[in-house]
Order: structure tokens, then sequence, then C-alpha cells
């Protein structure tokens, strides 16, 4: 049997990621499609606007065998980290034959060319690369400028100025550290750019949608809406008809102002409460924040009024408003810079799933016979697991029920612990 892995965020699902399943199974000869999807925070450093196991839901119904939880530490880290943490996912299942990825230029060998010089890291490119750092330029812009030197082609910029290229030339470099036997691939993506926020006829990106979503009405105070008026919000959805697959739309629907949609500003007054808390020495102690951002965050603590003002309010032309929310996200979670080292060191010690299709248990038999790590049903059932798996573990299971309390606080439905939670089953 082949299998190819998708490595995802479905945030929301549509049908560029429909398009996605059926290319990836098309150009690989697959017989399966399964899932390594973000769980709830996704790596802009914000929340999902959907929970885990709806955006679980919705791919299961589109076709894919089964859904694998990305860990919070990989889906909420910087693209390279992402990257690393989904490659080793898919890997360490011992069943996977191609990852398919989207990226603008649709050219593989591109993106090979590049991460082979980046995994590898040739003494040349390295000093190429010191030379751009001392010029003032930005980490990104001095790769940018390094890689260009050292392949000797200006014509880089244009595969490495568009993120999904980026995200592509990370998965492949990934491949080459890990010394996978994966074969990587890419399709081209279709219409809608990666930032655009205006639909599209058929195909729009998941920032297009998102705010749609949120244009659809107001919710400052949703549980106080009417029943006329919550309705009201949920006709209005019917825009995204050509947007969404049907069953991703009826999905939404059925549980917009019960589960969704959560945005990073309904996680304000915890951050504020966390940074009330922190010391310049706390603050360094997490994850991508140095001392420079320490100082800023201090500093400006006083004009706090909300998760997004306040990552506009610390972001710099050296330092991306996305940087700036995942610095904080690290804050609120308490992901530290020995999390990381820790669970880089140790790769994937598990393989966490959310769902799968009833009719798909050749492709679970097969993933539970060549894995080679535990594959987690219920996050109770941790006695296979290293003591760095579990810590791991456990920081999922608490960023989870913070998601789930910030749910549970925005529309009034009963909390469901992590513990609690099914695997969707189809």
């Amino acid at each position: 049997m082949k299998v190819v892995g998708l490595i995802t965020e479905y945030n929301p699902f549509h049908n560029g990621h429909l398009y996605h399943i059926q290319k990836a199974r098309e150009i690989t000869g697959a017989d399966a499609v399964i899932a390594v999807m973000s769980g709830n925070y996704v790596q802009r450093g914000v929340p999902a606007i959907m929970p885990k196991h709806l955006r679980a839901q919705a791919a299961l119904q589109a076709g894919v065998a089964a859904v694998f939880e990305l860990p919070v530490f990989s889906s909420c880290g910087s693209a390279e980290f992402f990257a690393e943490g989904a490659i080793a996912l898919l890997h360490a299942l011992g069943c996977v034959d191609a990852v398919c990825f989207g990226s603008e230029c649709g050219d593989i060998h591109a993106l090979k060319r590049i991460a082979q010089v980046l995994a590898e890291e040739p003494e040349e490119y390295k000093n190429l690369l010191r030379s751009s750092l001392k010029s003032g330029l930005s980490y990104p812009r001095a790769r940018q400028e390094a890689l260009k030197a050292y392949l000797h082609d200006e014509t880089l910029d244009a595969v490495l100025e568009h993120p999904n290229n980026i995200l592509g030339i990370e998965y492949m470099k990934a491949l080459y550290r890990q010394k996978s036997p994966i074969r990587g691939c890419t399709i081209r993506r279709i219409h809608s750019g990666y930032h655009d926020e205006e639909l599209s006829s058929s195909v729009s990106s998941a920032a297009a949608i998102r705010k749609a979503i949120s244009d659809s009405g107001s919710f400052h105070e949703p549980a106080h809406c009417s029943p006329s008026e919550t309705q009201a919000v949920s006709d209005s959805l019917f825009k995204l008809k050509d947007q969404v697959p049907a069953h991703c739309l009826r999905l939404l629907q059925e549980n917009f102002y019960i589960r969704c949609p959560v945005y990073a500003d309904d996680f304000s007054l915890l951050l504020k409460y966390r940074l009330l808390s922190e010391t310049k020495e706390t603050l360094t102690s997490y994850a991508d924040i140095s001392a420079d951002l320490a100082n800023r965050i201090l500093n400006r603590a006083g004009e706090f009024l909300s998760f997004g003002q306040f990552c506009s309010l610390l972001k710099t032309r050296e330092i991306t408003h996305t940087r700036i929310s995942r610095c904080l996200m690290h804050i609120l979670l308490k992901i530290t810079d020995t999390d990381l080292a820790a669970y880089k060191k140790e790769g994937c010690p598990y393989a966490r799933i959310l769902g799968f299709r009833k009719d798909s248990t050749n492709v679970l038999s097969l993933i539970k016979r060549s894995s080679k790590v535990p594959i987690i049903t219920r996050p109770a059932h941790t006695a296979a697991l290293s003591d760095t798996g579990l810590s791991m573990l456990k920081q999922d299971i608490f960023a989870s029920n913070l998601y789930e309390s910030v749910v549970t606080d925005k529309f009034k439905t009963p909390f469901i612990s992590e513990y609690e939670q099914q695997i969707i089953k189809l």
C-alpha cells in the first residue's frame, strides 16, 4: 500500500485543501492519504479558528484516511521547527512513501536545490551568510542574499519571497537532515495567494475565508444573541458556499456561536495575566524571546489592550507581527527554550491520532505495524512514553484545555476536558 502524507492546518478547510488531497493522491499514485495537522494553535502564533476535532472531521469527510496532531511546540514554531516536527512525525509512522505540499513555484527541483545547501551548510555559504548579517540585514534577507551568491542565481528572489515556497524548502531540508526515505513532491498553489484577504471565484486563501467568517457578525457577546440573530449570522456564511466543500459549510454553520470562531483576542486577558507575572529573566526563558524583546514587552506592558494590538505595538522592522505573535503564544503556553531543546533532541516520541475513517482500517493496521513510536489514542494511555514524550503530551493537553476554556467562556458551552475528547470516527 502506498501512503502519501500531507502537512496541514485546515484553518479552516477549503476548496484548495480538497484540491491538494486529490492532486497528492494523483501525482504520487497513493492508495491512501494521511494528514499531520496543527492542533488548536497554528504556525502564525494564534489559535485556530475552529477546534482541532472539527477540523479533523472536515479532513476525514474529504477523504483523508487518518489525521494525526502536530504537537503544539511544533505547530506554533518557526517555519523550520514546524517542518522538522511534521516531517519527524511522518517519518516515525514508518509507512509514508511521499509527502506532498503546496508551493507558489510548483518546482520541486528548485526547492530541493536550495534545501540541500541549507541542510549541508557548506563553509562558503556560512561565510556569505555571516557577511550579509554583518551588513545589517535581517536573518531571512541575509539568508536570501547568501543563497543567491552561493548558487550564483539572481532569480532565486522569485522563489525565496513566497511563504509556501519557504515552507516547502524547510520540509525538504528536514527530509535531508533526518535522512528520511520519504520522497518530497509539490503542487502549484492555484488562484489566491497565501496572504490574499479577498474571496476569489472558487479557491480563496484561508486568510480570505477567515476574514469572511469574521465579517459575518459581531463576536463581542455571542452568548447574548437571540436565536434569530444567530440564524442570520449562520445564513450569512452561505456566501462561502463556493469556497468550501458542502460538508465543511454545514460543519461551520452547525458549530457557529457554539464552538467557533475563536480568535487571538479571545486570549487577551489570559495573556495579560501571564505578562503581569513575568520578569526579564523569566521572559527570556521562553522560546524565541531575546533580551531586547523581553525589555520591549516589559516597557510597554502598561499599554496592553488586546493580543493583536500588543503584537502590533511590539513589532519592528526586524521583528514581524507573526514572530511577535508566536513569542507571546510561547509565553501563554509556557513553552521554553529548554523544552524546545529537549523535544528537538528526542525527535518524535509519539503519534497522537485525532480521527480516522472506518473504511480505512487497513491504513491504521499498516501504521500500527510499521510505526517506530507509540500511537496515542487516548491521552491517559502514556505507559509507553519516555519522560520527554510525557512532558510533550502534558504540554499539548494543557494547551488544548486552555483553548477549550476560552471556547467555554466565549460561547457558554460545557467544558470538554482533553481527557474526555473522543477520537473522530467516520
